[in-house]
């Protein structure tokens, strides 16, 4: 992997996060009937962040689940190790809710259809909307996200690597040739 340039630093992550959370709370006049789903792995980081933003500027407590979609994610041939299935874990109705998928990357959009067809077997949201804090582009599903960190037209030699200080000592988004 070789690193072309930095897209976003921990200042630019946060800043993100916070004009995120910002317009989930304006397009859905608050966030009374919200519920949060990250998907794991770096999903889940997503999710809490965008929890943490949530609750400090509404005052309350958004409940977090964590979907695990591992069988369908868009980069398997990419990982140099096997894949772990590890569950999900989402202990709340979802019915009449407005379900915010989290993800770190949006690519071909088989993803987003998986976990969207995980919600459908959970019962009947009022609404489900995606979150993602990078949109790179290459859609081979119909699927856009409603709330975007950044979007970055990529190429399909190059890849996206978003990094978490939670997971990988430090916060920032990255280009790379693959």
């Amino acid at each position: 992997m070789k690193i072309k340039g930095k897209l976003m630093d921990a200042s630019g992550m946060e800043n993100t996060f916070q004009r995120l959370a910002l317009q989930v709370i304006e397009r859905n006049s608050g966030v009374k009937d919200v519920v949060l789903i990250g998907i794991r792995t770096r999903g889940i980081t997503v999710a809490k962040r965008i929890k943490a933003c949530l609750d400090a500027l509404e005052g309350g407590s958004v409940p977090l689940g964590v979907f695990d979609i591992s069988l369908y994610r868009d980069d398997l041939e990419d990982l140099s190790s096997e894949v772990v299935f590890s569950g999900s874990e989402v202990n709340f109705p979802v019915d009449g809710k407005t379900v915010l998928l989290c993800d770190d990357v949006v690519y071909t959009g088989r993803t987003v259809r998986a976990a969207i067809s995980e919600i459908m077997s959970m019962g009947r949201p009022a609404k489900v909307q995606l979150l993602a804090l990078v949109d790179r582009g290459h859609r081979e599903l119909p699927f856009k996200a409603d709330f975007i960190g950044k979007n970055v037209p990529t190429s399909a030699r190059e890849g996206i690597a978003v990094r978490f200080a939670e997971n990988d000592g430090e916060d920032a988004v990255y280009i790379y040739d693959k």
